[in-house]
């Protein structure tokens, strides 16, 4: 007899197709059979060691998070309750160019200090990896949810030409080369970039392009954090197109969103430039969360030329008072490239999370309104910030537009990403509400999109992407990867004021088949792999 059988779900199945009602069953960590109206029909209804009546309550595929900075956070705690109380049964890790693998003792330790702000300084996790196999044998010993994995290229060029802003020799792109090639050996999907990221951003297109032929060669794809979502980002976006289109390589573009004053109601023409190039055969997915605020780390928006060498050196320009002064004059003036070419608004920027107890009390707040309190300039704070806390502050940017959202959401090859950073006292709410929040206030509340065609977003959708021939869809033989939702009360419990308060209206997350989520309280269940490409015969 089979484990389970979910009575009368309504299957909305991910392929955003009308919704069904059906008797679901589940056994060996698959779906085996799916009955249709079995009880209006008066047919022999399955049976199962368990059953769960589902009466009222909506059966999808599992969430997919195409964008999520939970690299330790899974192996600091593999409950990771953040993430299955939404309904995420796959996340995407290793973003925007930056992340723990593959890594030598030098890099890794740098690496560690550059995303402190994302990750936290890893002081309690045993970094017993070095390889992308390695670090995916490691998710392998038991995670709540599947973990994929993307090369980091800003990892990668630490690790084979430093954090020098130069071009890198014949023989630094070949030992590249070799490492993504090795990385997509192992298992990783494809290979992300932060380009408003140091060391990430010193590569020119021509490298990128080479490294993005080598993933194209296993079957991957490229996912950049591109240049600017600020000043110049249609043109940054372009440049992701052509690249991609040179290398012959799939394009996902991470959080795209159009930021800043200057792209405020300009998501129309993004969405021209995608369809032009979907129509000249280009291969390109997106993913955005469903929020107007973004999120990095303070240190993220300064120029490129200040992080040039490593976090240490970074902390010594800041130091120095001409240097930093230098620094200021680029912020708040020019535009920094790490502020996406825009000049810094300190009042659009909200500490969200420190290392330093000591520093606690800017939490909450802007640096601006830090920086009145303190009777001292914007700039003064957030140098001392940096200093202080050592360049781990993360930031909320105020600096979306709800149109812009809206109308990127809409689009065919969108797909549903939180970026979620898990740090800090007072993360930004998508971390912990991001698929919730599309199905509440996006579905439910406002009727941008309808329910089959937002389950078809956050699951088939990403499913293809990643080339995984067995998820995404409620369909016999696929995995058990579901989530049972209440389309009446579904909503994100995260507010900016309370970010980590968990989801309602997802009682119960089911992982190869086993419950994670039941009766809406976390089970002791680790059921989730790393799941790995396949590279093509």
């Amino acid at each position: 007899m089979e484990e389970l059988v979910i009575r009368d779900a309504d299957v909305v199945d991910g392929s955003g197709a009308d919704a069904y009602r059906a008797d679901v069953v589940v056994d060996g960590g698959r779906i085996v059979s799916i009955v249709k109206e079995a009880a209006a029909a008066g047919c022999q209804r399955p049976k199962a060691r368990r059953e769960l009546d589902a009466e009222g309550l909506v059966l999808s595929p599992g969430f997919v998070d195409m964008h999520a900075h939970s690299d330790l956070a899974l192996l600091r705690d593999p409950g990771h309750s953040a993430k299955a109380a939404q309904g995420v049964t796959l996340e995407v890790i290793g973003q925007d160019g930056l992340s723990y693998a593959p890594v030598d003792d030098r890099t890794l330790g740098e690496v560690r200090r550059a995303i402190a702000g994302w990750n936290g300084p890893g002081d309690d996790v045993d970094f017993d990896w070095r390889t992308v196999g390695e670090y995916l044998d490691r998710l392998d010993r038991g995670i709540a949810v599947n973990a994929a994995y993307l090369i980091p290229q800003g990892t990668v060029r630490a690790l084979a030409v430093g954090w020098e802003d130069r071009e890198a020799t014949e023989r630094e792109l070949d030992r590249m080369r070799q490492l993504v090639a090795e990385g997509m050996e192992q298992g990783a999907v494809g290979m992300s970039s932060g380009l408003t990221y140091t060391p990430g951003m010193y590569a020119p297109d021509a490298e990128l392009t080479e490294l993005c032929r080598v993933v194209a060669s296993y079957g991957g794809y490229y996912c950049p954090h591109h240049r600017s979502y600020g000043a110049g980002a249609l043109r940054t976006y372009e440049e992701m197109v052509a690249l991609t289109r040179e290398a012959g390589c799939s394009l996902h573009l991470a959080h795209a969103t159009m930021n800043f004053g200057v792209n405020r109601g300009r998501a129309p023409e993004l969405l021209t430039l995608l369809d032009e190039a979907l129509a000249a055969g280009s291969d390109i997915s997106l993913d955005t969360y469903p929020y107007t605020p973004g999120c990095t780390t303070l240190a993220a928006v300064l120029p490129s030329w200040a992080s040039e060498g490593g976090p240490e050196q970074t902390l010594k320009r800041l130091a120095d008072e001409e240097t930093a002064e230098r620094i200021r004059h680029h912020l708040e003036v020019t535009g920094s490239d790490g502020c996406h070419g825009v000049p810094v608004e300190w009042d659009t920027i909200e500490i969200s999370g420190v290392n330093d107890p000591a520093l606690a009390e800017c939490v909450g707040r802007t640096v601006r309104k830090s920086a009145d309190l303190r009777g001292e300039t914007p700039w003064a704070t957030a140098r001392h910030l940096l200093l202080a806390d050592r360049l781990a502050p993360t930031i909320l940017q105020h600096v979306g537009h709800e149109e812009n959202v809206r109308a990127i959401m809409r689009h065919r090859v969108h797909t549903g990403g939180s970026d979620g950073i898990l740090q800090g006292a007072k993360p930004h709410p998508r971390a912990y509400g991001t698929f919730p929040h599309y199905l509440g206030h996006y579905v439910r509340e406002s009727g941008v999109l309808s329910l089959e065609e937002c389950v078809a977003h956050l699951t088939s959708r990403p499913a293809a992407r990643l080339r995984l021939p067995d998820r995404g869809l409620v369909r016999e033989g696929y995995k058990a990867d579901l989530v049972l939702f209440d389309p009446s009360t579904v909503a994100a419990g995260s507010t900016f004021a309370r970010p980590r308060t968990l989801p309602v209206g997802i009682p119960h997350v089911l992982v190869d088949g086993r419950f994670v989520i039941e009766d809406g309280r976390r089970t002791d269940v680790l059921a989730g792999r790393a799941v790995r490409r396949t590279p093509p015969a």
